[in-house]
């Protein structure tokens, strides 16, 4: 599933080509394009004028010069494209937009392979959207409480990953960049928040701002065709990853076979000498 630095990437591709553009057209090609509690069909947003493209988290929303936005959540497998000549066509189309400025026309497509991501028309309160109120601000947000996250997850019981991955306490990190943080912040995944200091706890709040903003400068984590930016581009960051997908490989600072254990539903990778329990 694309986390913040892929949907950082996805926003800022987005920002690029669409801002300033006005939206005229607007179809859904799939019925579970739409998310059920969309104020309105697609179609709402047709003659609005993109202002920006911001994001929350894993969330993205479009900001139009009227009171509804845009919104998108791109599951595992969704992708907004510019379909290009020298490229072949998208598959997986599930909606599709005609933008126009001035003279220029260009078209952006959101294609999803597993259909678990979707589009909504939204009210915004506070500039959020009512679908990522509960969302939790990420580093990268002005708003941003370093101390107050620090406090959140230091009174939880709960396994030190789990509380990364908690949405609602910070947003953007999810599997792969919470294995890469605790590994450089040499943290053992299974140990419980609450029995971590609060200056460990920064430790790894640090590591996982560092690794997710490395991140964002190569476009991303791209092992398929899954994730790719606007333009149809990987990004290179796999080559970066120290503990992420890397089980039976030496780990990066001692030399130790990284380690895989199940974690709920997912997997962990750790260095069982660098991140002791």
């Amino acid at each position: 599933m694309p986390e913040l630095p892929e949907v950082e990437t996805v926003r800022k591709g987005l920002a690029r080509f669409a801002t300033g553009f006005t939206i005229s057209s607007a179809q859904g090609l799939h019925p579970r394009v739409l998310k059920l509690a969309s104020l309105a069909a697609l179609d709402a947003v047709e003659g609005a004028r993109i202002k920006e493209v911001n994001r929350r988290g894993k969330f993205l929303w479009f900001v139009l010069d009227r009171d509804l936005a845009l919104v998108a959540h791109l599951g595992m497998s969704g992708q907004f494209l510019f379909p290009r000549k020298d490229r072949p066509e998208p598959g997986h189309v599930r909606a599709r937009f005609g933008l126009k400025k001035g003279l220029k026309r260009q078209e952006l497509v959101f294609s999803d392979q597993r259909t678990f991501g979707w589009l909504s028309v939204e009210e915004l309160s506070d500039g959020v959207p009512t679908s990522a109120a509960h969302i939790a601000v990420d580093p990268f947000d002005f708003a941003f409480d370093r101390e107050a996250v620090i406090a959140k997850m230091s009174s939880r019981k709960a396994a030190i990953k789990s509380v990364i991955l908690n949405q609602e306490i910070m947003s953007g990190v999810g599997n792969i960049y919470a294995d890469e943080s605790l590994w450089r912040a040499k943290i053992h995944p299974e140990i419980p928040a609450n029995e971590l200091s609060a200056k460990k706890i920064g430790v790894l709040l640090d590591a996982a701002t560092q690794v997710m903003a490395e991140a964002v400068e190569v476009g991303g984590t791209s092992f398929d065709a899954m994730y790719i930016n606007v333009n149809g581009e990987s990004g290179f960051f796999e080559t970066s990853l120290a503990a992420y997908g890397q089980e039976g490989e030496p780990c990066p600072r001692c030399g130790r076979q990284i380690r895989r254990i199940a974690f709920g539903n997912r997997s962990s990778h750790f260095c069982p000498k660098c991140q002791v329990r």
